[in-house]
This record gives C-alpha cells, sequence and structure tokens, in this order.
C-alpha cells in the first residue's frame, strides 16, 4: 500500500477527489490534503508520502518550485501533477523533480482512477528495479576498483592522472578528456531490525539506479558495505550530492525496511586522488555513533587540510618505494623536496611531528618485514627512536599508557565535536537573526555559508534546539513582523518584504497559521485596546 497526499486550492475538487476515488482498492491509503503549495510541502515532510497529486496552479508555492522543494526535503517522494493545457509545456521543464505523471484537467473520476492505477504500476516498478536488478561489467570493475582500494598512482603524479584518464576512457567510464569532471566516493551499509549487516550485491545495482538519477556512477560490493564513485561537474556536486545521499537513506528505508549508513568523502579534482575520498568515506563512516540511518561527511567530521591529507599518502608511499629499491641520492633528493615543500607551505610544527611519526612508523613495517627478529633492537637504540619512552617498559605498562592516551584522545575528539556543532548551531541561529528578511534563505545556501552538509545542518538544528531551520526561520520572520506591526505604521506588504515574503498573501497565511490571527486583525486589535 502507497501512501498519498493530494493537494490542490479548489477545496469542492479536492474534496471530491478524495471521496469519489476507492484508495485502497488501488493500492493507495490517503494520509494527508493540502490547500496550498506550502502545506502540501509541510505536509510531504511530516508523512513522507510516496506519492503528492497536486494541482499545478496552487498558491504560495507552485508547479516547478513545488517540486524543486519536495525532492529538496523528500527525493524518495513521486509527484504526479493535474494541469490545464495551458500549463502542459510548463509543468514538463519539471520533469527532473521526479514527476511520475501528468494529467490534464478536465479528468473524470474514471480516467483518474486509471491513472493512479498506472501510477501505482510505475511506483511497483521502481521498487522491483531497486531490489533485483543484476549487473556485471567486469572491464569497468577492474579498472576501478584498484583504483578506490588500491593506491596505484605513479611517482610522476601529472603521467599517472593521465595514464588513469586513458584508462577510463578505453573501458567507457568517460567519453573523452573534453570534461571538468570532479570525483567523489561514498560507502553504505544498510542493517535490519535485528542490526544484522545484510549489505549485499544486489544493494549496489540499487543504489546505482537512484545515483544515477542525478550523476554518472559506478557502485560496487566489497566486504559488507557498498562503495559508489561519482562522477560529476562542479555544479551537479553542489546541487545534487546531498539529494541523492539523502534518496539512497529514504529508499532503503521506504522499499528495503532496512536502516541505511551513508560515509562521504570530500569532492577531488583527479582520478589519482580516488583512494583518498574511499579512505575519506570510510573514515566517515567510522564516526556513527546511532543505531538510525545516518548520513556522515568527512567534511563534517574532519577540518579539511588538503595538503597535509594528499602530501602524506603521496609523502609515505613514494619513501616506501625509495627504501625498498631506490638510490641514496634518490631518497636524499627525495627528503630535500618533503622538507623543502612543507617550509614552503607553512605546516606547523605539531603537523610535521604527526606526519613524520606516520613515516616512521611506515619505515619501520617494512625493516621488520624484510630483515630478521634482532632488527628491531637495532631501530630501538636509534637516536629517532630513542626518545619513544614506551620501548623501555613493560607490556602492562605500556597497555596502560597505550589505553591511557587513546582514551584522552576519544575524549577530545567528543568534545570538540561537541564544540563544534554548538559553533555551527550558532552561526546557523546568527545567519537566521540577521538574515531572515532575505527570501532566498535557507538551509542549503546557509550549509554552504558555514561549509558543512545540509543533512548535517539540518539534523544537527534539530537535536540542539529542538525545531528545524524552517521552523526556526519562520518563527523569526513571524516575531519580527508582529513587533512591525504593533510598533510602526508600515504597511502589511512593507513588513511582509521586510520579513523576507515576496508574496504578501502568503505572509498573511503563514501569519496566521503560527499565531492563530491575520496581520490585519492583529493590529486592528492592538489599536481599539490602545
Amino acid at each position: 500500500m502507497y501512501t498519498i497526499v493530494v493537494a490542490d486550492d479548489e477545496e469542492e475538487l479536492r474534496k471530491a477527489i478524495i471521496r469519489k476515488i476507492e484508495w485502497e482498492k488501488i493500492g493507495f491509503q490517503l494520509v494527508g490534503e493540502a490547500e496550498n503549495g506550502a502545506e502540501a510541502l509541510e505536509m510531504v515532510e511530516k508523512l513522507k508520502p510516496d506519492l503528492l497529486l497536486s494541482d499545478i496552479r496552487m498558491p504560495f508555492i507552485s508547479g516547478i518550485e513545488l517540486a524543486r522543494q519536495v525532492r529538496e526535503i523528500r527525493p524518495g517522494t513521486n509527484i504526479a501533477f493535474l494541469s490545464g493545457f495551458d500549463d502542459f509545456s510548463y509543468a514538463q521543464q519539471a520533469i527532473q523533480y521526479n514527476i511520475i505523471s501528468y494529467m490534464l484537467k478536465p479528468i473524470s473520476v474514471t480516467e483518474l482512477t486509471e491513472e493512479l492505477i498506472k501510477i501505482k504500476d510505475k511506483i511497483d516498478a521502481k521498487f522491483n528495479e531497486f531490489i533485483g536488478q543484476q549487473k556485471v561489467d567486469l572491464e569497468v570493475s577492474g579498472f576501478l576498483l584498484p583504483l578506490l582500494l588500491d593506491d596505484i598512482r605513479a611517482n610522476d603524479y601529472e603521467n599517472s592522472e593521465r595514464y588513469l584518464r586513458n584508462k577510463a576512457i578505453a573501458c567507457g567510464v568517460m567519453r573523452d578528456e573534453n570534461n571538468d569532471f570532479r570525483y567523489a566516493v561514498i560507502t553504505t551499509s544498510v542493517v535490519n531490525t535485528q542490526g544484522i549487516n545484510c549489505t549485499s550485491e544486489a544493494i549496489s545495482n540499487s543504489i546505482d539506479s537512484i545515483v544515477k538519477k542525478y550523476m554518472k556512477c559506478e557502485s560496487f560490493y566489497s566486504e559488507g558495505k557498498v562503495i559508489t564513485l561519482l562522477i560529476a561537474t562542479p555544479v551537479s556536486f553542489e546541487k545534487y550530492l546531498h539529494i541523492l545521499v539523502e534518496e539512497i537513506i529514504q529508499t532503503m528505508e521506504r522499499i528495503m525496511q532496512l536502516q541505511c549508513r551513508v560515509g562521504v568523502s570530500r569532492v577531488a579534482d583527479k582520478l589519482a586522488r580516488c583512494h583518498e575520498a574511499y579512505r575519506e568515506a570510510m573514515k566517515a563512516m567510522s564516526y556513527s555513533e546511532c543505531d538510525s540511518s545516518e548520513v556522515l561527511y568527512i567534511a563534517d567530521e574532519e577540518r579539511g587540510n588538503t595538503f597535509d591529507a594528499e602530501s602524506m599518502v603521496g609523502m609515505i608511499g613514494k619513501v616506501e618505494n625509495l627504501i625498498r629499491s631506490g638510490s641514496e641520492k634518490e631518497l636524499t633528493e627525495c627528503f630535500q623536496q618533503i622538507f623543502d615543500t612543507m617550509m614552503e607551505n607553512r605546516v606547523s610544527t605539531s603537523t610535521a611531528n604527526f606526519m613524520l611519526v606516520q613515516l616512521l612508523s611506515s619505515v619501520c613495517r617494512i625493516a621488520y618485514a624484510v630483515s630478521e627478529m634482532d632488527v628491531m633492537p637495532q631501530l630501538q637504540e636509534h637516536s629517532m627512536m630513542s626518545g619513544l619512552s614506551f620501548f623501555n617498559n613493560s607490556y602492562r605498562d605500556i597497555q596502560g599508557e597505550i589505553t591511557k592516551f587513546c582514551l584522552e584522545v576519544r575524549e577530545m575528539i567528543a568534545e570538540q565535536k561537541k564544540k563544534s556543532s554548538k559553533v555551527f548551531c550558532e552561526k546557523t541561529l546568527e545567519i537566521i537573526e540577521k538574515e531572515f528578511g532575505d527570501a532566498e534563505l535557507s538551509l542549503v545556501s546557509v550549509s554552504n555559508e558555514i561549509s558543512v552538509s545540509p543533512n548535517y545542518l539540518s539534523a544537527l538544528v534539530k537535536k540542539m534546539t529542538g525545531y528545524t531551520f524552517v521552523e526556526l526561520l519562520t518563527k523569526k520572520r513571524i516575531e519580527t513582523a508582529k513587533e512591525l506591526l504593533l510598533c510602526t505604521p508600515m504597511k502589511i506588504r512593507e513588513i511582509s518584504e521586510k520579513c523576507g515574503y515576496n508574496d504578501q498573501h502568503y505572509f498573511s497565511y503563514c501569519f496566521k497559521k503560527y499565531s492563530g490571527i491575520s496581520p490585519n486583525a492583529l493590529r486592528q486589535q492592538n489599536n481599539e485596546q490602545g
């Protein structure tokens, strides 16, 4: 049974549709009705219907804008439009927003019923396609899996990227080099109600079916997770990344009845950085602290420092290769270049120390792997290693120190996340306080301003304040409008514009819904009391 919300500003027509359609008989459950676009949007967010059946000409929020905003908050909801003949070409512009059907008015109950049955069949097909897809492309997987799971970059970075692009073109991942593509990786795992991981190859195909609506992608199943490489332009990543991951979550919950966690990497500008993107997506998933579905962006969890992250991987890989088979001159020149680069980029001492500890660990691992056991005491006597005091302690002492250190780091991370969350929330409230009069202010615009994902900011604001972003923004706008109505002679049209409402009728609707009284009535009431 699919859930449906019906929206039409003509009450008589809306009631007739609701009354005369035998909803359950054709596979639908009516969960709500709306008399304008704003109310329809609220119901979609609250009731999470499978289908929104709406007139295309609605008050306040209409047509393409309603479809766009529905996709922002509930990309898993399908939309069917009722439109007059003159609106039909206009309606088709919204095809990118999950529009499943266009119906021309006037339409009889019989015709509408037949079309709803067709819509149900389409949704059934989507569900079945999502669950049962199969695909195998050995040539593509043979190229992309090593690209993601292994660091296959050559020492010559520029030639490495050219090589990878040629390989991508050869196996059909790209058409040619004339593009401005960027790359990101998402990792997905799903669990059932008992908390058992049930991620499978079929899940990877299902995820592909969602993501390919927004951008080019390839997904693979590997060890209890699905790895998806996203390929798109910078504009597409900015517009669609937060939408597609939200649709993955919503679809897994609705169709598969599974909880879903998605880790999202930063966007990389080169194929050669896809391995680092994969590692970032995996790290993002490791920050999950709840048992429910969740999207985790590494950019939300860890501060970005492009030089440090990329240089560390490249530096360690290059040194490892030279230790194994390079000459003394090559190794010396390599370190000269590393330290010159660190100085030019003004890498802090603490960051440099951290990078060098990673390098030292890697070097010791190589020495241990290719040498006899007695090499370790020799390494420990070296001046670089002697400062690490735990070498001379007992195992229990080392255990105690390491455990204490790791627990302290864990507490530091938890405390820092609390501080960051508080800072992001305070910044959001500050932006609402200062910019509530901007009609274009939205969750997405604020998230871009403070450099976090919309998904993360939405959940954070709700958790820390108890209200959604839209509720906080509406509260600020209406409370300010009250003050202006009661304390100034400004016209209602001027007040509505000052509070971020371009449409005076929409302002009056929101004001009455929030306050229980219209702007005119409030002002009149105040004048009578005064």
